[in-house]
């Protein structure tokens, strides 16, 4: 390792500038007496395509802007190797994803606390969701104003989304409103976030207006080696920037934000971890914490997608050069058109399983069917949905792959694992099924694309969803919330067994939540911001 070129002192050290990480670093910052260091690995958010909505069709599989993991082979998924696009720039996540604002159930909450994280049911962390948002129907009980974050309604209402809420309600699933107001069950459109036709990332909405304070300073390009301890108290972060070996002090506390893949790396790399693991990489421990890692949890399931009769769908606009233009020059003039909505339109919650007292099943309407991520569109009229359990029983980990920080880690989701997610998912293709072949979505379809019709048995379907499924990138919980001796962040977020250091993303969810993560995890750098600042009071 190159020796050390530089020292900086902050108050506050933050690594990585994703959902939380923005939030937390904007809200330290305004407090003029503290000084505040942002870290992150990629670079500045400028591309035009992190700014357009459609844009994440673009970022997903752009490695300028993407750490681009790949997971071990899957041995229910029959070896398959999964991709697992990550933001690695700006934003993090917030700045390539699907810009769906779904906030998840409320029992999904009341079982952290119930797990022993106290201040984490729903009523307390409500209150941080409200706080966020700039919600454009209005404040209410569970919507505030005013708040850094556009949560809008789509604009560009395709009548494909019309037709498959109407189909729900043909075959008795409910209406819904608001995913994210009194209940999640229901079918309807999501909301997103979007403000004036332009993606509302955790940059763009946090971090870009904290900018011009003089106590915060924003560093990109700067990939984090480990965290600095003297004893067991953290006090800064080693780090490197192009060929320079930077040590940035922390006068309070380093946070490390960086994501449910590498703030775990970045424990292990520092000593935090299964002193097993961690001696097999010649990796002084610091504080043996054998959780870093385990109890990983994504959203994993599979798509079904049908051929249109008419030419109203994202392939049509994109196998028209003419269309394509027209777009775009839409966009440019107005901000309005098929490049301002989000990935995923309309959906829908439902209890695919007799015994749920809750949705276990979502699905992700889409007005354009292709491969997933890198594979592109169809070349024809074309929808899909996409369905998925939303708590899935599965459970994976991750592990280093050597004590290089540049190296990826190791990891095994172990999607499909559990029955209960295999069942659930077979049902959600056939409850697909049953929707589009119900009026009036069912005039819309010339016929099913794929699996085919000739997938018609339900371990014809589950075979499907093995070989042909792929993840919605929401993975979670390997620095999970407890007080167990598993856990390795408690319910303030500061790492078990030492000082200094807190663990603030997505990576601490006991539970993965039912639905899209990013608006949880916004909420998780507000209320981080709010316990660091307590601490500190």
């Amino acid at each position: 390792m190159n020796a050390i070129t530089e020292k900086q002192e902050f108050d506050y050290v933050v690594v990585g500038a994703g959902s939380a990480g923005c939030v937390i670093a904007a809200r330290l910052s305004e407090n003029p007496s503290n000084r505040v260091l942002l870290l992150e690995a990629g670079g500045a958010d400028r591309d035009f395509w992190l700014h357009i909505p459609v844009g994440y069709g673009r970022t997903i599989a752009r490695s300028d802007v993407n750490w681009m993991f790949e997971t071990e082979p899957n041995p229910a998924l029959g070896g398959r190797r999964i991709f697992w696009p990550r933001g690695k720039v700006l934003g993090g996540s917030s700045s390539i994803n699907g810009l769906i604002y779904i906030r998840g159930q409320a029992e999904d909450y009341d079982l952290w606390r119930q797990a022993g994280n106290a201040g984490w049911g729903y009523e307390d962390v409500l209150p941080y969701f409200r706080k966020a948002e700039d919600q454009q129907n209005g404040a209410d009980a569970w919507h505030g104003t005013g708040g850094p974050l556009a949560v809008t309604n789509l604009t560009e209402r395709n009548p494909l989304c019309d037709a498959f809420i109407a189909s729900a309600e043909a075959l008795g699933i409910p209406r819904n409103p608001d995913f994210n107001g009194r209940s999640q069950e229901g079918a309807g459109y999501y909301q997103a976030t979007i403000r004036r036709g332009r993606r509302a990332s955790a940059s763009v909405s946090y971090l870009r207006p904290a900018r011009k304070r003089a106590n915060l300073t924003v560093l990109t390009g700067v990939a984090a080696r480990k965290v600095l301890f003297e004893g067991r108290r953290a006090v800064g972060l080693l780090a490197r920037r192009e060929e320079a070996m930077i040590e940035f002090r922390a006068r309070r506390e380093v946070i490390l934000s960086a994501g449910s893949v590498k703030s775990p790396q970045l424990l292990m790399l520092s000593g935090l971890g299964d002193p097993d693991v961690l001696r097999a990489f010649d990796i002084d421990v610091v504080h043996p914490l054998a959780g870093v890692g385990q109890n990983l949890q994504d959203h994993y399931g599979g798509q079904i997608t049908w051929r249109c009769n008419r030419p109203i769908t994202m392939n049509d606009i994109m196998l028209s050069r003419r269309r394509q233009l027209m777009a775009g020059l839409r966009w440019l003039l107005t901000r309005g058109g098929p490049l301002s909505v989000p990935a995923g339109q309309a959906g829908l919650f439902t209890r695919a399983l007799p015994d749920s007292a809750t949705p276990d099943l979502q699905f992700l309407f889409q007005t354009f069917s292709g491969g997933y991520y890198e594979d592109g569109l169809f070349k024809f009229s074309g929808f899909a949905n996409f369905v998925c359990p939303v708590r899935p029983r599965s459970r994976g980990h991750l592990t280093l792959r050597s004590p290089d920080p540049e190296d990826s880690p190791r990891m095994f989701p172990n999607y499909f694992s559990d029955p209960t997610d295999r069942e659930i998912a077979v049902r959600g293709i056939k409850l697909a099924r049953k929707m589009a072949q119900a009026r009036p979505l069912a005039d819309f379809v010339i016929d099913e694309h794929l699996p085919g019709p000739a997938t018609a048995t339900d371990g014809e379907i589950e075979a499907y969803l093995r070989e042909n499924g792929g993840c919605v990138s929401h993975q979670v919980g390997t620095c999970r919330m407890g007080q167990d001796d598993g856990a390795v962040v408690d319910d303030t977020l500061c790492v078990r067994g030492v000082s200094g250091l807190r663990v603030a993303d997505a990576s601490i969810m006991p539970r993965l939540i039912s639905g899209n993560t990013n608006a949880a995890t916004i909420m998780i750098g507000e209320k981080a911001a709010d316990l660091i600042r307590q601490a500190a009071s």
